[in-house]
């Protein structure tokens, strides 16, 4: 990917501040009503949040690469389990995302070049200066999450303000990590 310094900076700040509403939302809602599922996807979703962080920085992260790929795995699994054995109920959709978000860390993460090591165990993918295997999976994986991001944009400024608690954060979230995700994989390809 070698993205450009600045860039990778920019794009570092923008996933860090993501991490305060996916945050604020595990401290200030009411998951006792709004069920263990929102709770599970707002954790998703700092986890994913901070992973990309780590990936994206130019200094890496503190965790190595095979501590995000277990991470991912059990995220990945868990996830598309809910999915499903939820499959055809509305609440259970964001399960999927969530399972093909974790899988499409998990390819980022697996597909870098590990030779040489010249970076140490950590994660930096924006110091990368070869390209993700597999391109094609990349490329899919790009469209989903750049539709996504645009649908997620969409409703986002529909729902501003008069939807439930943490619908309108959480949904902006999700369009600026789709957007992201989108990024990260056409620069890797």
């Amino acid at each position: 990917m070698s993205a450009p310094v600045l860039v990778a900076w920019l794009l570092t700040a923008v996933f860090a501040v993501l991490v305060l509403p996916c945050v604020l939302r595990l401290v200030r809602l009411d998951y006792a009503r709004l069920g263990s599922g929102v709770r599970h996807a707002d954790l998703a979703e700092l986890l994913l949040v901070v992973a990309m962080v780590a990936m994206i920085s130019p200094v890496g992260g503190p965790i190595p690469a095979a501590g995000w790929q277990a991470v991912f795995v059990l995220t990945a699994a868990w996830f598309g389990f809910a999915w499903w054995r939820g499959r055809g109920q509305a609440h259970t959709s964001g399960c999927g995302h969530h399972a093909l978000s974790a899988a499409a860390m998990l390819y980022m993460v697996s597909a870098m070049p590990h030779g040489g090591m010249a970076h140490g165990p950590w994660l930096t993918m924006s110091s990368m200066d070869t390209r993700l295997a597999l391109p094609l999976l990349a490329v899919a994986g790009a469209v989903y999450f750049v539709a996504d991001a645009a649908r997620s944009g969409v409703v986002a400024v529909r729902i501003r303000g008069a939807a439930a608690p943490g619908l309108t954060s959480r949904t902006v979230c999700r369009a600026v990590m789709g957007a992201g995700m989108g990024y990260l994989l056409l620069a890797a390809v």
